[in-house]
């Protein structure tokens, strides 16, 4: 034979904790539920008017439980075991609804699982910054395609002749960046003459000099 003792302990700011145990003594089961339920102790989101942030539905096994947000003066609107739960958390403006069971312990269950799936401020307060930083990344994005199809377009209309072995200077382009004119300036570049042109030339330097040397007869053995 073992005797089962259910504690609930909060205390009526934020925490709330539940423990089950069963044992074959009274007090042994008592003081060991108690433990656990002091284990289990989790703070709880309350808002400013002593409500939950938002309405949630959870299971827990047969029971099914709703708990919604209320407005200042309404009160705690829940019945059997809830109600001890809503009230040693801290809540004073709530209403909840029991669906498809009866059990005691098992509407408490329900009722403290549904308690810990609340997400807290700093939980949002994450996503939001997530959320900044991601559309701050998406601007800067499009600021950049921007500036390379503007940067594009004026090279293109630019039109430079290129000679071989002469050093040209590019005329620095305005262009709109971040909503103000800067100027960019490109550096001096080297423009070198393509190998094919340097080997005719080379071929063209080596025939003349060929042409301008005098024939020389080499001396014949006697």
């Amino acid at each position: 034979m073992s005797f089962r003792a259910t504690i609930l302990v909060g205390n009526k700011k934020w925490k709330i904790g539940i423990g089950v145990s069963k044992w074959p003594d009274v007090q042994a089961a008592v003081s060991k539920a108690s433990r656990e339920a002091y284990k289990n102790m989790f703070i709880v989101p309350i808002t400013g008017n002593q409500t939950v942030p938002y309405s949630t539905t959870t299971k827990y096994k047969a029971c099914v439980i709703k708990i919604l947000p209320a407005t200042a003066g309404t009160g705690l609107k829940a019945g059997s075991s809830v109600r001890a739960v809503l009230e040693l958390a801290g809540f004073e403006n709530v209403l909840s609804k029991i669906m498809w069971s009866n059990n005691k312990l098992n509407n408490a269950m329900a009722a403290v699982k549904a308690l810990s799936s609340y997400k807290h401020a700093d939980h949002f307060n994450k996503r939001l910054v997530q959320k900044v930083k991601h559309e701050d990344t998406e601007e800067k994005a499009e600021r950049t395609r921007e500036v390379s199809s503007a940067v594009t377009e004026i090279q293109a209309k630019q039109s430079v002749w290129i000679v071989p072995g002469v050093v040209i200077k590019k005329v620095p382009v305005e262009i709109l960046k971040d909503g103000k004119m800067e100027t960019l300036k490109t550096e001096k570049k080297e423009i070198k003459i393509e190998k094919k042109e340097i080997k005719a030339e080379k071929k063209e330097i080596k025939a003349e000099k060929k042409e301008a040397k005098p024939a020389t007869k080499k001396p014949t053995k006697k």
